[in-house]
């Protein structure tokens, strides 16, 4: 499947029968808290990055989100959820660290930083949308190896060989040529691209799980790829739900000069958990639709950044949702080490 990105969206959504809602959500905050993993614990292990509705906080109640915030991020005016990924560090030659900030993604506009979130599903009234209280997660922190998927793999870089998103062309994930499941080991000169993709079946039961994994599932044919979302779901998790997915675009113009890589050329990049190859990259989704927005959405056809029945905000004013730092603690600038004193490994 060609990337929409190369169409216009009246276009794209003539040529795929998928319903899929594509739009931008600026940053909300960077901090160490984590109110699906760690909730409560202040600080948590690693430092974030937070888009959506300013009802983010260390512990946000099993509850209808949408009733908690009074703004979002995010396009739509009514979705108040909480997204969330680790956030990505450049490890110098002298062994000082910077955080890589995020850039808007194309054709999103002009957010500040955050991310690109996607709601696919295989048509009109074919998924069921979450309910108030629902929460998961997708990846494996501990992860250093592939997982052996394939182009099945849930998560995913790319290098963007130069400015304006050069060397975005296919769906991602999708292409063995272009995506990696670790981070790319040359540098970006247009940043590099992250994408994690959730699971499309539920138990129909429970809101969330210990591990905040066990009640989504896979199709029983494996993982689905990007807008490859018609599998059949297992009989243990029935119930087709849209797929989330995330990208986020790391600025990494500014860290491309190979004299400030390590000595022995291998990639310099981190994530904020201290793994340095990019297998344990993951996302955290807290629902927070309001009302049955989200369900009106793939009911009926919606496709990309509009959707007849909603309403969307410009960044101008989405800019403008951030919620007040909790941890007070430098991530910014030169550090001497990962925030939380994470080692490399």
């Amino acid at each position: 499947m060609f990337w929409l990105g190369l169409l216009s969206l009246p276009a794209a959504q003539a040529q795929f029968s998928t319903t899929m809602l594509r739009f931008g959500c600026a940053q909300i905050t960077i901090d160490r808290i984590d109110p699906l993993v760690q909730p409560g614990m202040v600080p948590s292990a690693h430092v974030h990055q937070v888009v959506g509705g300013n009802a983010f906080n260390a512990s946000i109640p099993v509850t209808d989100v949408s009733k908690l915030a009074t703004c979002t991020s995010c396009t739509f005016d009514q979705d108040l959820s909480n997204y969330w990924t680790a956030n990505l560090y450049f490890r110098a030659r002298n062994g000082t660290f910077h955080r890589v900030p995020q850039m808007a993604n194309q054709q999103i506009g002009n957010a500040n930083g955050g991310q690109t979130v996607y709601y696919t599903a295989p048509g009109p009234n074919t998924v069921t949308a979450f309910k108030p209280g629902f929460r998961m997660f997708s990846g494996d922190v501990n992860r250093r190896q592939p997982s052996g998927l394939g182009q099945r793999k849930q998560s995913c870089f790319r290098c963007y060989t130069g400015p304006n998103f050069q060397g975005n062309t296919y769906s991602p994930c999708f292409d063995p040529k272009l995506d990696t499941e670790g981070f790319p080991t040359t540098p970006c000169p247009g940043g590099i691209r992250s994408s994690v993709l959730f699971p499309i079946c539920w138990d129909g039961k429970n809101l969330d799980s210990p591990n905040h994994i066990d009640h989504v599932a896979h199709p029983v044919d494996g993982p689905a790829t990007f807008a490859q979302v018609d599998g059949q779901c297992p009989s243990t998790h029935p119930v087709k739900i849209p797929q989330i997915h995330y990208e986020i675009v790391w600025d990494t113009s500014k860290f491309n000069n190979k004299e400030d890589w390590p000595e022995d050329g291998s990639q310099p990049f981190v994530l904020s958990t201290g793994d340095p190859t990019g297998y344990g990259q993951h996302g955290d989704y807290v629902f927070g639709w309001k009302d049955n927005s989200l369900q009106h959405a793939m009911d009926n056809h919606c496709f990309g950044p509009t959707c007849n029945g909603l309403t969307t905000q410009g960044f101008d004013k989405a800019n403008q949702c951030t919620v007040k730092k909790t941890v007070r603690e430098d991530t910014e600038g030169w550090l001497t080490e990962l925030p939380g004193g994470h080692m490399v490994m």
